[in-house]
């Protein structure tokens, strides 16, 4: 990997993480992921006090089908769980297989129980900050939304099951996505500076465009 490269990842990671947060809200939602970190962060977020009840959301997406012995869902549940949470603070939704569907899904299993919360916290991979946060106010936008990532510089974030080569494919298709799907209406827009959409383009003719919507 070329230090050019390097520095456009590492360009493109920090504005996809830099999302507002709060320490107070009513639902924390764990967006299913192939990262059980971000089932970490939901545990710390109510460990913390931050919400009273975590919604675990994810069935099987493209990286955990076939991979996964259990839906997204449950395995953080099982994580959080194991880091002190309650299984009475925890609801599972196993079906989704998107970030719309993790919101969508989780907004209809609250209802059925009578939930309806004003505030919620998304937890999520780093990269994937800006865009959940974008799908939420859109598919669910009785809610106001906003994120918390675990706390991991680009430099920290590669491990054996989420490799760097994988994590930039993958977050080159996200910042497209905060593009695209804004218009097609499956979330708020996003601004992207001109530098960072550059930074995407040059990454994604290096050969990091396996995720790019071609349509």
């Amino acid at each position: 990997m070329t230090d050019a490269i390097w520095r456009d990842a590492k360009a493109v990671y920090d504005f996809l993480a830099d999302v507002p947060g709060t320490a107070h809200a009513d639902l924390i939602l764990a967006a299913g992921s192939h990262d059980l970190r971000a089932a970490e962060e939901a545990a710390r977020c109510w460990l913390e006090g931050a919400a009273p009840i975590i919604v675990c959301s994810g069935g099987y997406g493209k990286m955990t089908e076939g991979r996964f012995p259990k839906p997204e869902a449950e395995l953080f549940a099982e994580r959080c769980m194991a880091l002190g949470v309650p299984e009475n603070a925890i609801l599972v939704e196993n079906r989704s297989t998107n970030t719309g569907e993790n919101f969508l899904f989780s907004k209809a299993l609250l209802s059925r129980r009578g939930i309806f919360p004003k505030i919620g916290i998304v937890t999520c991979k780093p990269y994937m900050a800006k865009r959940c946060w974008a799908t939420g106010m859109k598919q669910w936008s009785e809610v106001r939304w906003f994120a918390r990532t675990p706390a991991l510089r680009f430099e920290d974030y590669p491990t054996e099951e989420a490799p760097l080569e994988s994590a930039i494919q993958l977050m080159v298709g996200d910042l497209q996505r905060c593009r695209v799907y804004a218009e097609k209406g499956y979330q708020v827009p996003v601004p992207v500076p001109e530098e960072i959409w550059a930074a995407c383009l040059r990454l994604a003719e290096a050969g990091y465009n396996e995720q790019f919507i071609r349509d």
